[in-house]
């Protein structure tokens, strides 16, 4: 992937929380026939291996698990805030016209070797973290434990967990600050077009008191 020196981040807390901000990723693994790609919602094992650990589940009818060749190489991609960013929230626009568009965002790649696994209880560990982490502030969270033991049981059979322990070397990518290469004043300029343009895009990504929730350094990469 393409990396501006400007956008690299290499500190491992930074790209974990990043990682740890977005719900669903994109598993794209190497088969005989050519890449193949599941949507699927990723934990991060933090202490997992020396960057950390992916884990998720795809369904058994799924033949990525199956077809995904032996020793190959997988990409996990995370995709955070986005936003078309117009030349005209610029002051340079006024003062000497050149600006263009640009379009910020964070996206964070992760590659490893997957290894696939169905053993019951490795599989109901993880559905049950999976459901603890999306259901976490509900006023009554569900719990797999509410659903009849048989039941759970016939679900686990139907789904394959994978593991994709992140590689120490190459590349993760996040854009840093709206016009992350332009002068602080054009940053501002950016985040209140932003807010006109719809007034939701930065409570996605901002927390209480305006805490980013995903980095806007550049994330780069667990390759």
């Amino acid at each position: 992937m393409y990396l501006p020196k400007a956008f690299e981040e290499d500190r491992l807390p930074v790209l974990h929380d990043a990682i740890s901000s977005c719900g669903l990723a994109t598993l794209v693994t190497v088969t005989a026939a050519g890449p193949v790609a599941s949507h699927v919602p990723m934990l991060l094992d933090a202490a997992a291996g020396e960057r950390g650990t992916l884990l998720a589940h795809v369904a058994r009818a799924n033949g990525q698990w199956r077809d995904t060749l032996p020793g190959s190489k997988a990409l996990a991609i995370f995709t955070g805030p986005d936003a078309y960013v117009s030349p005209s929230w610029y002051p340079t626009k006024r003062e000497t016209g050149k600006v263009v568009p640009t379009w910020n965002y964070v996206a964070i790649h992760a590659y490893g070797e997957p290894t696939f696994f169905d053993d019951a209880e490795r599989l109901r560990a993880l559905v049950a973290r999976l459901t603890e982490r999306h259901e976490a502030g509900r006023p009554a969270p569900w719990s797999i434990a509410d659903a009849p033991a048989d039941y759970i049981a016939g679900m686990l059979r139907a789904i394959v967990g994978v593991a994709l322990p992140i590689e120490p070397r190459g590349q993760m990518e996040a854009e840093p600050e709206p016009a992350g290469s332009r002068p602080r004043r054009g940053h501002r300029r950016a985040r209140r077009g932003h807010r006109r343009q719809d007034p939701g895009a930065l409570r996605r990504d901002e927390g209480p008191g305006g805490r980013c929730l995903i980095p806007r350094s550049a994330v780069r990469a667990a390759r």
